[in-house]
């Protein structure tokens, strides 16, 4: 390990971390946060006073609050693990109330709309977008677990007015849950995962549309549906509103891997 990466190793220990979301996502950045020991405190924020009392339970917070704006308070580094539009709507909200130097780190699956929104964050805040590779089907805190993020490639879209320390210290972040950063354009990234995240979901949600008129028709379609059916299938189970959320804010690309699609279909 490097100098410079042992010393933000140790600014990452001593770090004071807000969590804003507590479900598979937050929840799995916290227990793995805590289990490596990064963090002097890992505080967590969420609207249902339930879920957090199972983050503390799950070991993925020290504590937590309802009000986003008490959490952020005296974080060093806040991560925004909610839905899309929510992340927008929290950079506005919780901006003012950010400290001089606070890391601002998103976890959310398209980039070009956030960071749009993060450029408008008071200055002196660092933002870095991001968007982890991993997840499950299921969402919400039971089902997170600490090593979610080991193994995964971590895009970082840093902004223009993000610090190259700022940046550096993201980097360290990842890795130190196990993941690996990787450093792209936030257009670049969201065509992209066009490709291989959300034109699989709108295929798997069609094709589960589609068996369904038949089933309508004839009910033995479910019984003879197998392993191909369900390995094809699963992703239509995915959070509707996270995935409403990343169609909305990706459109434009979404739409040109749909025009892909049907042209290879045709």
């Amino acid at each position: 390990m490097s100098e410079k990466k042992e010393d933000n190793f140790h600014c990452l220990k001593e770090a004071s971390f807000t969590i804003i979301g507590l479900g598979l996502m937050g929840g799995s950045f916290g227990m793995a946060l805590k289990q490596r020991g990064i963090g002097r405190r890992v505080w967590g924020v969420n609207r249902r006073s339930t879920v957090i009392d199972r983050a503390v339970e799950l070991g993925a917070i020290d504590g937590g609050t309802t009000d986003a704006i008490e959490g952020v308070a005296d974080a060093d580094i806040v991560v925004l693990a909610t839905p899309v539009r929510a992340i927008i709507e929290l950079l506005d909200r919780v901006g003012p109330h950010l400290k001089p130097g606070c890391l601002v780190l998103d976890l959310g699956s398209t980039k070009y709309a956030i960071v749009q929104a993060m450029a408008c964050l008071p200055a002196g805040v660092e933002p870095v977008g991001g968007h982890p590779m991993c997840g499950k089907e299921v969402a919400g805190i039971w089902a997170a677990e600490a090593n979610l993020y080991e193994g995964a490639i971590f895009p970082l879209t840093p902004l223009e007015r993000t610090s190259p320390a700022a940046l550096e210290l993201a980097e360290t972040l990842v890795e130190s849950i196990g993941a690996t950063p990787v450093i792209i354009d936030a257009r670049r990234h969201d065509r992209l995962v066009a490709a291989i995240s959300h034109l699989p979901y709108l295929t798997a949600v069609t094709l589960v549309e589609a068996a369904a008129e038949v089933a309508d028709e004839d009910a033995l379609l479910w019984p003879l549906a197998a392993s191909g059916f369900r390995d094809t299938s699963r992703l239509a189970a995915s959070d509707v509103t996270m995935m409403y959320d990343i169609l909305g804010t990706n459109r434009q690309y979404v739409g040109e891997m749909l025009h892909r699609y049907r042209r290879h279909l045709n």
